[in-house]
């Protein structure tokens, strides 16, 4: 199988995409692992499972109508498959295996129907040591871009999921990549103020254009050279409730057509009228309450080859 992913953009033409079906239903509290899931559970508003299969059904029809080609996991039963980008990713032609949180290990097992079609050369298995998940990793042409946390936000915080050591395979497995890693900001309680992935307080779409939320950052550095490197006029700046509904989790098919979530009114008006995208809009906001989005239910496989990166 071919891979091939260095921006998150470019012509998309595979992707896998999580999977609804025998989700597990409604978990016990102790068994979540982020504030958002909680925080549903508590209030009686957990997704059910017919609405997750509606909402990925129709995100797929979209990737499909694109001349997207869609792989999807077997089904593990009572199980939640929902967010393919937390169990491997892609960068280059090289896909990297995650080390899952332990709760999450067996999800990698239901995508053999690709790893089966990879040659050894092609897979990537990070040291034990070495903890990293797909929605912190955002490949953008010569950068990679890295959400982490450091000593001691890692072991605290449960949310926290991609460490220095994790960091340091990537930089050592693409030496000629540019890396770029962001503290982010962390909450065991508080979703508002949680970014659990970078994908959940920032991504780029069309060519050098960006969403981004100030608050997800631990270090205003960090977020300063984000907004210097795209430029302000760029710059869609998403607010604590926007982040929350997670406005920065849209998944771009190409430079011009975004999928997004059909409530984010202001985002979609401004990546419509202002910057002249196609927005392909999908009801997602059921899957939101998992602390998840559209960018977390896919993990591409393969993007156009593209040397095009002119504004």
């Amino acid at each position: 199988m071919n891979l091939y992913i260095n921006d998150e953009t470019s012509r998309l033409k595979k992707v896998i995409l999580g999977i609804g079906k025998s989700f597990g239903g409604t978990p016990k509290l102790e068994e979540t692992y982020d504030p958002k899931s909680r925080e549903n559970i508590r209030n009686g508003s957990f997704p059910q499972e017919n609405d997750i299969i509606n909402e990925m059904e129709a995100f797929a029809k979209i990737l499909e109508k694109h001349g997207v080609e869609v792989f999807r996991p077997d089904v593990i039963e009572n199980y939640n498959q929902v967010f393919a980008r937390d169990i491997s990713f892609v960068i280059d032609d090289k896909f990297i295996k995650t080390n899952m949180i332990e709760d999450r290990a067996r999800e990698i097992d239901a995508i053999h129907n690709v790893i089966d079609q990879l040659k050894p050369e092609q897979i990537l298995i990070p040291p034990k040591d070495a903890k990293i998940e797909g929605g912190d990793v955002m490949p953008w042409k010569e950068f990679l871009i890295v959400g982490y946390s450091k000593e001691p936000d890692f072991s605290k915080y449960t949310v926290s999921r991609t460490n220095e050591d994790g960091v340091e395979f990537l930089r050592k497995s693409f030496p000629h990549k540019k890396i770029r890693a962001f503290e982010l900001n962390k909450s065991d309680d508080e979703p508002r103020d949680n970014a659990l992935h970078l994908d959940c307080c920032f991504q780029p779409v069309n060519n050098h254009k960006a969403i981004l939320y100030k608050g997800g950052f631990k270090n205003i550095e960090d977020y300063e050279r984000i907004v210097n490197y795209f430029g302000e006029e760029n710059i869609f700046e998403i607010t604590r409730d926007e982040m929350y509904q997670m406005n920065s989790n849209v998944f771009s098919i190409n430079r011009d057509v975004v999928v997004s979530e059909k409530n984010f009114t202001r985002l979609n008006n401004h990546m419509r009228d202002v910057w002249g995208m196609t927005v392909e809009e999908v009801p997602y906001a059921e899957i939101s309450k998992m602390e998840g989005l559209l960018r977390c239910s896919t993990m591409p496989l393969e993007r156009e080859v593209s040397t095009d990166y002119t504004d």
